[in-house]
């Protein structure tokens, strides 16, 4: 079939061609009187295939000389064209969708004028800054009108990696913490030891803060700060044997992680959650959550706590979201804020 190029479209001018490629896929808008006009990602994507021949002042345009047109015009095209052909090739319907957002996906046997898109899916090069911040408001976008957001990373060998993304609440089954007398713990260095036995059941065994060591309970810095915070811990330096405030543990306990302050805030929030907090060091992340008695399940999330404008690299999340689906977990990211703590949940998805 011909197309004519006009600037950064093709026409296709033949009334049956025009029918026949946009009933077949879904493919242009057509225009009064019979043409379909095509966007130059569909037209190179039908080039590409076989479907299609481009002319243009009496000459034959292929693919190298549309796809420079098209980069010309549109900056990071050659990103988008990697992900809309390879959702083309899966048998998708895929519609240009409203910046930020690239596309309208439909679902297989769905149509434009008559179902409802599947997804809005952004295009994204893994060199581009993972921005949490425009990801959340790309997020609340989608859920305003009741799509789901996927992220296609392409990376530099020209693969398309699809990520679900979504805000999650997570809840946990343990209740209110009910101590009814203070119990007393030693500092030594970066860890807190707690000898009397019965302190040490009454928080081990009712709502697992620690990890008995023979028949010393060890909490982290973290765990006793938040204890203190409550009101059900008091705290001796092992050297001196005077009283630790919460403000010198805080600014101990900063010595060793500057960013102490954000963890905290996330530990406390989801304790309040009834989340079971550990520490998630040997899973790349702060921490694993569980939902219930650690003995009786595993973690379902791994939490890492960040600050309200955090940015990273793509290669770093998508290195924790395979850590976290090797191990059968969810990965979560914390965002700390002065007035709440926000939970987005990313995990790899097969469209």
């Amino acid at each position: 079939m011909i197309g004519q190029l006009h600037g950064t479209h093709v026409i296709v001018q033949d009334q049956s061609e025009a029918s026949q490629i946009h009933n077949k896929g879904y493919y242009g808008v057509p225009q009064s009187g019979g043409p379909l006009k095509l966007d130059l990602m569909e037209a190179i994507y039908l080039v590409e295939s076989g479907r299609l021949e481009v002319e243009s002042d009496g000459g034959k345009r292929d693919v190298g000389h549309l796809m420079r047109l098209a980069h010309k015009n549109s900056e990071g095209f050659e990103i988008r064209y990697l992900v809309y052909r390879e959702l083309r090739s899966r048998g998708y319907v895929v519609k240009l969708g409203q910046p930020p957002l690239d596309f309208r996906v439909f679902p297989r046997g769905g149509t434009p004028n008559k179902t409802p898109s599947k997804w809005w899916v952004s295009a994204i090069s893994e060199r581009r800054t993972f921005d949490l911040a425009m990801l959340l408001e790309d997020l609340d976008r989608t859920a305003d009108v009741r799509k789901k957001l996927l992220l296609a990373v392409v990376d530099e060998e020209s693969d398309v990696t699809y990520y679900d993304v979504k805000r999650v609440v997570p809840k946990g089954r343990v209740g209110a913490i009910d101590l009814s007398s203070s119990v007393d713990g030693l500092l030594m260095a970066d860890r807190v030891l707690v000898a009397d036995r019965d302190g040490a059941g009454a928080l081990h065994g009712g709502h697992f803060f620690g990890k008995m060591i023979g028949q010393t309970l060890q909490l982290s810095l973290i765990e006793a700060a938040f204890l203190m915070d409550i009101g059900v811990f008091k705290l001796t330096d092992s050297k001196t044997n005077r009283p630790v405030t919460s403000a010198a543990l805080k600014k101990r306990a900063r010595s060793f992680q500057p960013d102490f302050d954000l963890r905290l805030n996330a530990f406390k929030d989801m304790k309040g959650k009834g989340l079971i907090v550990k520490t998630g060091f040997k899973y790349g992340s702060h921490f694993r959550a569980y939902e219930g008695d650690p003995a009786k399940q595993h973690a379902r999330y791994l939490v890492h706590a960040v600050p309200k404008e955090f940015k990273t690299m793509w290669p770093e999340v998508s290195r924790a979201v395979r850590l976290a689906h090797g191990v059968k977990k969810e990965i979560l990211l914390g965002r700390v804020s002065e007035k709440e703590v926000e939970y987005v949940s990313i995990s790899r998805y097969r469209p």
